[in-house]
């Protein structure tokens, strides 16, 4: 078989190129892959599915008349086992072969699993496709007890989720001891982590993991502490890595993730990345970083299928005013949302910076309201945010990150006022009424 374009993965940083490349291709052969056997879906709908707040014929991100459409030839099951960039083709898992004159990889991540003696041997589930919450659905349907190890994100959602079909929750932490201690600072951890246990999760922040031991089909968990927990159900969210075994000798660089430039273009030619598994710019600093974030993967994905379809109007008259950066990637800042028993939480940006390195910190608790609000500021600027149950836009707060808009003498009635007052800066940047140093 053979395609023009070849998008590997088909979530958010997969189905934004495809768009793309359809805007200023709209002929060129494309072919996307997925590897799961369902049409494209969000991942972070997957504990909503295990709590069976939604149905999964619902929650599809696109429908097969859509890749008819828009002339997509749409893959279910298709795994991609090598890369061979030399001869421009990839490999299956099925032993079929695709050649293609450019190429995406948007694969995602893989779940990865901790050194714990005896978890690889037990009957461990995660939670990172379609497949994996069908699977976890259906050993609840007979489990009265489950073990969620890791307080991430991914671990967090599932605890909720299983707590809320009527499992005894054991939610056992990771190396740190916090709950979501990529995002949030102690104080915000702290009132998150009340949460849980008033509606019934056991979560012990000084217990860990020692070993998991399994016999006739169930595993018992043995903490650091001594204890030992018989679990019907045993899930581990510690983490996510980027899919990239598939590379092997492809010549593709790689690090943590692919390494992409500002166009999301690899060390090699016509293969493009973007997406969880692409390492790209960082808006704060010069290293690339994984983001891991769906605003970053539709970012990426979008000017990644500009770049592939190559549209020499649309360079030549950015060109024209020197505008090749506004069309680059811009480098990453952090986002992310955690919703958890009707109440609302958000990080972006440095959300987890403090005094001792230098930046001004503004921040207001209210305990028993369950609401948090902390802001960072590097000088005349906002550099991060976090808020618990407040009012604030974050998507708002992204973009005045992003702008590097100087706030002067607004600065403090913006922490005394930040949503109204992010508003209007918003609303004045766009006027050109107000200076940015993006």
């Amino acid at each position: 078989m053979q395609t023009k374009y070849l998008i590997i993965g088909s979530s958010h940083a997969g189905l934004t190129a495809a768009e793309e490349i359809r805007v200023h291709d709209a002929g060129g052969s494309l072919t996307m892959l997925t590897m799961e056997d369902c049409l494209p879906y969000s991942p972070t709908i997957l504990p909503y599915i295990v709590e069976g707040k939604v149905e999964e014929k619902l929650i599809y991100l696109r429908d097969e008349k859509y890749f008819q459409e828009k002339n997509i030839n749409f893959l279910k099951g298709k795994k991609v086992v090598n890369i061979d960039a030399k001869a421009s083709k990839v490999s299956l898992a099925d032993g079929s072969e695709i050649a293609y004159e450019k190429l995406l990889v948007a694969t995602g991540g893989n779940p990865t699993v901790p050194p714990v003696p005896g978890l690889k041997e037990a009957n461990y589930l995660v939670l990172q496709t379609m497949e994996d919450a069908r699977k976890i659905n259906e050993v609840a349907k007979n489990a009265k007890h489950a073990v969620v190890m890791g307080t991430g994100l991914v671990g967090m959602h599932a605890a909720e989720a299983l707590g809320k079909k009527g499992l005894q929750v054991e939610l056992i932490r990771g190396r740190r001891r916090a709950v979501l201690p990529n995002y949030f600072d102690s104080d915000a951890g702290k009132l998150i982590h009340q949460v849980f246990l008033d509606n019934g999760i056991n979560c012990d922040l000084d217990k860990h993991v020692k070993e998991v031991e399994s016999a006739n089909g169930k595993s018992k968990v043995v903490l650091d502490s001594g204890e030992a927990l018989e679990t019907d159900l045993l899930v581990v969210g510690t983490g996510v890595k980027p899919r990239i075994d598939f590379l092997g000798d492809s010549g593709i660089q790689a690090d943590k993730g692919i390494l992409v430039d500002n166009m999301m273009k690899t060390s090699v030619e016509n293969v493009w990345a973007a997406g969880d598994v692409a390492q790209a710019a960082d808006f704060y600093g010069k290293e690339k970083v994984l983001t891991g974030i769906l605003p970053d993967a539709s970012d990426q994905g979008k000017i990644a299928g500009l770049d592939m379809a190559g549209d020499k109007a649309v360079n030549l008259a950015f060109d024209e005013i020197g505008g090749q950066a506004a069309l680059s990637y811009r480098g990453g800042v952090s986002m992310n949302t955690f919703n958890f028993y009707g109440n609302k939480s958000f990080s972006v940006g440095l959300s987890l910076a403090n005094e001792e390195d230098g930046y001004e910190i503004d921040t207001m608790s209210l305990p028993t309201s369950c609401m948090y609000q902390k802001l960072v500021f590097d000088g005349d600027f906002l550099v991060g945010a976090v808020g618990i149950n407040v009012t604030l836009d974050p998507g708002i707060l992204v973009n005045i990150i992003r702008l590097k808009i100087d706030l002067k003498d607004k600065k403090a009635e913006f922490a005394s006022n930040p949503l109204d007052m992010s508003r209007r800066i918003m609303w004045d940047s766009w006027r050109g009424a107000i200076n940015t140093a993006g």
